[in-house]
């Protein structure tokens, strides 16, 4: 009897199948080689055109140098990408370097607008840490589409501003607010936070461990080369330059806010001592926030230090007849001002 591997239909049969696995229209693994290496190529040019749509907003020069960095390419590859990118009418050498076209922009204001959007449903909707909302949102970006960005700004109650202070565009554009350095600011000048810059991630982590966020109202108190002291939501802080540089600012004239004086963190507050709650700090978002405000934690509540814990790490408060547990940094994002009777004492 003839073997069936020896049969020359069994052969047939296996290269026609081989065949349909590798070359099947849309699933063959040659086309799902091909789409993966159109995707990726997709994401490099919207990486290369979000790139100099930021630098060109903040008026910093565009070089192929600094495209290579920001999409991890060697300047060779980074030339031909931008030859790519011009092919496609999406870019053009104009008398400032490197430009886009309205179709280039149009991209690019899709892909900004998704990351930002999304780095904004990151903080509200979700516990994630601040320090991943950058990188997650990275990866979203390529991934939704027009209407899916439009659905998200609608769920999110279309916000005007990302977590960080930045603008986020509306679908015809994006405002970008003035502001300058905080090392650029003068001693005793009172300032808002607009901005603290993600990138490089080492160097956002260190400001949210500060305890800064945009919408944070501040008072630069000393400036000199090795730090500079300023007072933001009842507290002390000290920045170096290095630092201070990632933190823009703007200046306030007739604000209407608290003097800074008055204004400080919950955990100041000693055993029996009460206060009242002025505000929950922005930088409280998300479920964090929502169950704050559940607990009673809303402005003009009273509350008072009711019992500490033994390493004095929860502390228990009393709000409205009712004891909660708070641990330390969520004390410490409850701004109150005293009673007088608690100043007096």
């Amino acid at each position: 009897m003839e073997s069936l591997f020896v049969h020359p239909l069994f052969w047939l049969a296996a290269i026609v199948l081989l065949l349909a696995v590798a070359f099947w229209p849309g699933r063959g693994l040659f086309w799902r080689h091909v789409q993966k290496n159109r995707r990726q190529q997709r994401i490099l040019i919207e990486d290369g055109l979000k790139h100099i749509y930021t630098f060109r907003q903040r008026e910093i020069p565009v070089t192929v140098e600094s495209l290579a960095g920001a999409v991890e390419l060697t300047r060779g590859q980074a030339s031909e990408l931008i030859a790519e990118m011009e092919g496609s009418a999406l870019l053009h050498y104009g008398e400032s370097g490197l430009e886009l076209t309205p179709k280039g922009e149009a991209v690019a204001l899709h892909v900004v607008r998704a990351h930002r959007l999304w780095e904004t449903h990151l903080a509200d909707k979700t516990g994630l840490a601040p320090t991943d909302w950058h990188s997650q949102a990275d990866r979203k970006e390529h991934k939704l589409t027009p209407a899916e960005v439009d659905a998200l700004s609608a769920s999110l109650g279309h916000p005007v501003f990302d977590p960080h202070g930045d603008p986020i565009p509306s679908e015809i554009g994006m405002d970008a607010r003035p502001s300058f350095a905080l090392t650029e600011a003068e001693p005793d000048q009172t300032l808002r936070i607009v901005h603290l810059e993600d990138e490089p991630a080492v160097v956002f982590a260190q400001l949210i461990a500060e305890g800064l966020h945009p919408g944070m109202t501040v008072q630069l108190l000393e400036k000199n080369e090795r730090f500079l002291r300023f007072v933001g939501e009842g507290e002390e802080r000290r920045l170096a330059p290095q630092l201070a540089a990632n933190v823009s600012v703007q200046p306030l004239h007739n604000h209407n806010a608290l003097p800074l004086g008055s204004t400080q963190p919950l955990n100041s507050l000693q055993l029996g001592e009460e206060a009242k709650v002025v505000a929950v700090s922005r930088a409280c978002r998300g479920p964090e926030r929502r169950r704050l405000m559940d607990l009673g934690i809303l402005p003009g509540a009273k509350i008072e230090v009711a019992m500490p814990s033994p390493m004095n790490d929860p502390v228990a408060y009393r709000v409205r007849d009712t004891l909660i547990a708070l641990r330390r940094d969520q004390a410490q994002m409850i701004l109150i001002e005293r009673t007088p009777d608690t100043i007096a004492a």
